[in-house]
């Protein structure tokens, strides 16, 4: 399928990645890609391993099954390195954005076989600086957003903030510091 973006995410219950996911499906969809995003259900609980998947296309999307060979993995939570294997099927062309602050050489180890881009991000240090509490999910959406280019920054802090208006209606003072991991992320996302 021609220009069609596959995303795989991986995290923990209660991490946010699902959120993201279809948060990232609505700001694509809103810059007129057509779009898919779903999780993969199974026994989730707080705190345990979950995967939620994303396709983005120019032309409609004809497939309707999970993501196996995806162009980009997120994840969520780097203890998710070392029980999941996070690069499986990842195009060597594609990249992986992970939430650490382990060393490249640690990261290069862990994920062996994988000779593709790596990217970086304290999703930890923006969200307790931007929000006051650890939501990764806001920062790992702008580094996604970011390494891919699915759309500009512009055009994801303008969907995010109406986004985050509606959602956070009976919230409004979180909405701020949303907007602010947002734009740290675009900033701080590095690659090793």
């Amino acid at each position: 399928m021609k220009n069609l973006i596959e995303i795989r995410w991986h995290g923990r219950g209660g991490q946010g990645a699902k959120t993201a996911s279809l948060l990232l499906a609505d700001a694509a969809f809103n810059t007129g890609k057509y779009i898919q995003g779903f999780p993969e259900y199974g026994p989730e609980r707080m705190g345990a391993p979950i995967t939620a998947y994303n396709r983005i296309s120019d032309n409609p999307i004809t497939v309707h099954s999970n993501i196996y060979e995806p162009d980009y993995v997120v994840v969520v939570d780097d203890t998710l390195l070392e029980t999941v294997d996070v690069t499986s099927g990842l195009k060597q062309d594609g990249a992986i954005i992970i939430n650490t602050t382990k060393s490249a050489d640690y990261l290069r180890k862990t994920l062996k076989n994988y000779s593709g881009n790596i990217y970086t991000i304290d999703a930890r240090k923006i969200s307790i600086d931007a929000l006051g509490k650890y939501f990764p999910n806001t920062p790992m959406l702008a580094a996604i957003v970011k390494v891919s280019g699915i759309m500009s920054d512009e055009d994801l802090l303008e969907d995010m903030k109406s986004s985050f208006k509606h959602k956070f209606a009976k919230k409004p003072e979180v909405i701020d510091g949303n907007m602010k991991a947002l734009e740290l992320a675009l900033k701080e996302v590095k690659k090793i």
